[in-house]
């Protein structure tokens, strides 16, 4: 057997990554994409390599004869490869595979080793790689049939949403008889070059002999084994963190802040969000006029701050709604004069605006970082604050304080002349009907008191960036509304908050079956032995390990072996040194069993 890569291609879409470079030459975690192919295929016992090359081939070609000297290495040179692309590549490759079984693989994909072995090893004599289409996937599918047959592959002109259950998408390495590649493939491959030229791909030439009969070619699916196309830099980036080892993948995957779609087999239990709402209905509605949103401008500020106010049931001049919470964060605290008291550990993007020496510290005397309203009026009476910060439930703790505890808090402030910031975002999780402050009579009689809401967390709505501040301080919501921009909402957020009100019965028993879904996750927790679980009245639970490993060993063996995603909560702020706490989210039943489940068998 032998193989064959096609390497001829510009890479344009690489930008200064390939400038005077080829595309396989660009190295992922500090090794070039080819080396790593190259070191794959020589534990193989292949009677050659031959590379197609085209874009700075010779620089390619120095590149591997100075870095695989004892390799057997042949070359094919594609001249025009700026004017062609792969199928004509194959093309000038089509001596090669009449001589032997061939391996064929395109250079831009990054696979692990036991990809190589698997497709290698196949007992079926032509055979394709496949994986389950994903969102981030572009290119080629195909269909199978109950016996791996491949019946049909679909072009991108004939990609349809309604059919992504049943596609698969090539992964780009194919194993090919030498009696396949001579009685079957190669004809028609010349025969497509004569019809339609040479600018296209050769996985078109297997389309059209499923047109005419079967391939005979099976597809062998990989299931969760890694593997990446990487035609950008967006690629490139996703790429280094699939294949970094797990400590520069835990960091990558912590400073994306997000996008865990792009991942395939992840599964975060680290962001806070209600799973159990939208609900598939109000999902459908917004698909329904998905075009019409994508093709309208949303209104400007002060349209969706009149939808923040029905939303929530509070006066329009109350309120300014933003790009999610953050927005109207940082608004608030660059518009905060004096210092600002907070309560730790907690959800700290608000005292991380502010300078160290502007924070006033309360940490509880308690392990389980439990405080009261009496707790912080006692720390902060004789504190020099400006304002002080609630959140409530606290983050990452759970804590919580009751409505009628919390009216004191807010009577207390106003008397001392000190700003309440009140951030509810996990308000909905906790048990008991009406612990929120968005009433009016509420905030007439406490102009002091401001309220922020982030709607991505309890919502479940996270990737429209929604979020409220509202405060009977008109004048304050009118310098935070100055702040924003005036089309800080998309239309597909306008849009949410206009239809909610049809489906807010529904959103209360989402809320309803959250929380006897944590409480089901909290008995589970607690037979994990190395964990002391602390009681919420949220989303999540900060538990301390208290044995057998550290909170960073803990959160990377769950992602390296079980591709879950916790929460390192041992560097926050109000942990005593050397303390090992992490939190959990609270998902569906069946992904915190698995958790649990994963949790144990360590």
């Amino acid at each position: 057997m032998q193989a064959i890569i096609l390497a001829a291609g510009l890479g344009r879409r690489l930008g200064e990554f390939t400038a005077g470079n080829t595309k396989c030459m660009v190295p992922v975690n500090g090794v070039m994409l080819i080396d790593r192919m190259l070191m794959q295929l020589q534990r193989l016992p292949l009677s050659r390599i031959v590379v197609v090359i085209g874009y700075e081939g010779e620089k390619l070609r120095r590149h591997i004869s100075e870095s695989f000297p004892g390799l057997n290495v042949e070359y094919v040179e594609n001249e025009i490869y700026d004017k062609t692309n792969n199928i004509y590549s194959l093309w000038l490759a089509r001596e090669v595979m009449q001589d032997d079984d061939t391996l064929l693989l395109e250079s831009d994909i990054i696979v692990d080793d036991a990809v190589i072995d698997m497709i290698y090893a196949s007992e079926y004599p032509d055979v394709a790689l496949v994986a389950r289409y994903e969102p981030w996937m572009d290119g080629t599918m195909v269909r199978l049939d109950d016996d791996d047959n491949i019946i049909s592959f679909i072009p991108k002109k004939a990609f349809s949403y309604n059919d992504i259950d049943s596609y698969y998408k090539t992964v780009n390495i194919y194993k090919f008889s030498r009696e396949f590649a001579v009685k079957r493939y190669l004809p028609f491959l010349e025969a497509y070059i004569k019809v339609l030229g040479d600018n296209e791909y050769y996985e078109q030439v297997l389309r059209v002999i499923t047109l005419v009969d079967t391939t005979g070619i099976k597809a062998l699916p990989i299931g969760d084994m890694p593997w990446y196309e990487i035609d950008d830099v967006q690629d490139l980036r996703i790429a280094e963190t699939i294949f970094a080892d797990v400590d520069s993948r835990l960091e990558k995957l912590q400073h994306s802040y997000g996008g865990y779609w792009r991942y395939p087999g992840l599964k975060d239990f680290c962001y806070l969000v209600n799973p159990y709402f939208p609900e598939e209905k109000m999902i459908e509605e917004m698909k329904s006029n998905f075009d019409v949103l994508l093709r309208n401008y949303p209104s400007g500020m002060g349209v969706n701050s009149l939808l923040g106010a029905k939303y929530f049931g509070v006066r329009h001049d109350y309120v300014v709604t933003g790009n999610g919470a953050a927005e109207l964060i940082k608004a608030l605290m660059e518009h905060s004069e004096g210092r600002l008291g907070v309560t730790t550990p907690t959800f700290e993007e608000y005292p991380n605006r502010m300078s160290k020496d502007d924070v006033e510290v309360f940490v509880p005397d308690n392990c389980d970082y439990r405080y009261t309203a009496d707790d912080m009026m006692d720390y902060f009476s004789d504190k020099d604050i400006k304002t002080l910060l609630v959140i409530n439930p606290d983050n990452p703790s759970g804590n919580f304080i009751p409505r009628h505890d919390l009216m004191r808090l807010v009577d207390w402030t106003r008397d001392r002349g000190i700003r309440l910031v009140v951030d509810e975002s996990f308000v909905d999780f906790a048990d008991g009907d009406d612990n929120t402050l968005l009433h009016n009579t509420v905030l007439e009689g406490a102009r002091h008191l401001v309220v922020v809401k982030s709607i991505s967390k309890s919502y479940g709505v996270p990737g429209l960036r929604l979020g409220v501040l509202v405060s009977a301080d008109t004048e304050l919501v009118r310098v935070i509304r100055s702040s924003c921009a005036i089309w800080n909402i998309n239309s597909f957020g306008e849009y949410y908050m206009q239809i909610f009100g049809k489906y807010e019965k529904s959103y209360e028993k989402a809320c309803c079956k959250i929380r006897k879904v944590r409480d089901a996750m909290y008995e589970s927790l607690l037979d994990v032995g190395y964990l002391r679980v602390i009681p919420s009245a949220a989303n999540y639970f900060l538990c301390e390990v208290t044995s057998r490993f550290t909170a960073a060993e803990l959160t990377r063996l769950l992602l390296d072996r079980y591709g879950l995603l916790i929460k390192n909560c041992s560097g926050k702020r109000g942990f005593p040194d050397g303390s090992q706490f992490i939190r959990i989210a609270v998902r569906d039943t069946a992904d915190n069993r698995l958790l649990v489940d994963a949790l144990k068998s360590l």
